[in-house]
């Protein structure tokens, strides 16, 4: 099975980088390798039926396992989020949602689907973008991102900031600033993910909110 990592960054929520760090601390602590990387530069006011470059890509690799950071990444909109979830498990897509830790697929419970998509529909209908998207001081990109992936290797065979930058042809303390700014130390070694809760899956079904 082929693993995709989906990124789409967006300027309320996480940047392409900041959602690439966890995936991969995600796919470390779980030994999984990622094969392809998706960046979807397509703003969020964009509608799935606008998005076919997406809508193609996922049906040419079906039976994937799709690493997503949340589940706004999909898409903001409910109605697209449902198609979404919908055209993915039809194409036998493995979701791994990495903020919540849980993955869904075709034979998962429906409430955890539900669960899903109600946490995004809760954060829309309460305005929560503002209060809970990027935090301050959260990083813009960087022109180094596009390597992250082989610093994080550098990392983990212990090679030296110096022996990064010189292979990479880049500044030594632009490069130091970068790795110590995103903890990829931490990202390397897998420790930057929260620790794991013990049932995942009925915690998000329990933030599911009925009306009073």
């Amino acid at each position: 099975m082929k693993t995709i990592a989906y990124i789409r960054p967006d300027k309320y929520f996480d940047a392409a980088g900041e959602q690439l760090q966890l995936i991969n601390s995600y796919a470390m602590s779980k030994n999984i390798t990622i094969d392809n990387e998706f960046v979807d530069q397509t703003s969020q006011n964009k509608r799935l039926s606008q998005r076919t470059h997406v809508t193609e890509y996922f049906q040419n690799n079906e039976a994937s396992a799709l690493l997503v950071y949340d589940v706004w990444v999909l898409s903001t909109n409910i109605e697209d989020l449902t198609q979404m979830f919908t055209c993915l498990f039809k194409n036998k897509f493995n979701i791994h949602f990495v903020k919540q830790s849980v993955v869904v697929s075709s034979l998962s419970s429906v409430m955890l689907v539900l669960g899903l998509i109600d946490q995004l529909r809760q954060v829309m209908q309460n305005e929560a973008k503002k209060a809970i998207g990027r935090p301050k001081g959260s990083k813009s990109s960087s022109k180094f991102d596009i390597y992250i992936n082989e610093i994080i290797d550098f990392i983990k065979e212990k090679k030296s900031v110096s022996e990064m930058a010189r292979i990479l042809e880049v500044s030594r303390s632009s490069l130091k600033d970068y790795i110590e700014s995103r903890e990829l130390k931490l990202v390397a070694d897998g420790s930057l993910l929260p620790q794991v809760k013990e049932n995942p899956e009925q915690e998000v079904i329990d933030t599911i909110a009925c009306p009073i």
